[in-house]
């Protein structure tokens, strides 16, 4: 997501959009539940109001994107039960982690506060990894590669300078900590323009998991 790019895309014109009907598997980390990161979320958007060709995320599907998983119709129902088990497993040995948003990222499709620290990151991501691994016979695949760990803010629905975006915006937001203690998986169904997302399950990790038991 660097260097600054000259000139936004559409997204939505570029990728392969799924019929309704037919989803996409995620692990995302998902922010409902953290009103800390939909604050600063709100101030991306309400720097970046008035500017046409972004489409805003809902403070509902704020996310960090780890992993891709595969497509529905190529993992049944069986698998993806073994898979939440498994990622519960190997989550087991992850200890909650604090990283900080506010370093503002761009890409030619979108705008995103990078997490921070990466590498606190990593064993969240090799656990679901193997787990998906374990599972679908495959590793998965990385948003970014090398994988970057940010949250979107907004994505770009049309080709257009970027210099408005980025002076709007800016390169950094007021920081705001969070703690990650789990990661979800989750169906996007259809065209992902149309956030017609579904939590499937809520994998906490290790300290979590046995506060949860202990209660």
């Amino acid at each position: 997501m660097s260097p600054l790019p000259k000139l936004m895309a559409d997204r939505w014109g570029k990728r392969e959009m799924l019929p309704s009907g037919k989803g996409r598997i995620y692990w995302h980390v998902l922010f409902r539940d953290h009103p800390q990161v939909q604050a600063i979320a709100s101030e991306a958007h309400r720097r970046l109001a008035g500017i046409d060709g972004l489409d805003l995320v809902p403070y509902e599907w704020l996310h960090l994107t780890t992993l891709v998983v595969g497509l529905t119709d190529e993992i049944t129902d069986g698998q993806l039960t073994t898979l939440v088990a498994d990622a519960r497993k190997l989550l087991a040995d992850v200890q909650p982690v604090t990283v900080t948003l506010g370093r503002v990222l761009y890409h030619p499709e979108a705008v995103a506060l990078e997490a921070c620290p990466a590498e606190a990151l990593a064993p969240m991501l090799d656990a679901v990894r193997a787990a998906t691994h374990a599972v679908v016979g495959h590793d998965g695949v990385l948003a970014t590669n090398p994988w970057i760990p940010h949250v979107t803010v907004a994505y770009s629905s049309a080709e257009q300078p970027a210099e408005p975006v980025i002076t709007a915006l800016g390169r950094h937001l007021p920081e705001c900590e969070v703690t990650i203690d789990h990661i979800s998986l989750v169906v996007q169904d259809g065209p992902e323009y149309l956030w017609n997302w579904h939590p499937l399950a809520d994998v906490l990790f290790g300290a979590a998991q046995q506060k949860v038991k202990t209660e």
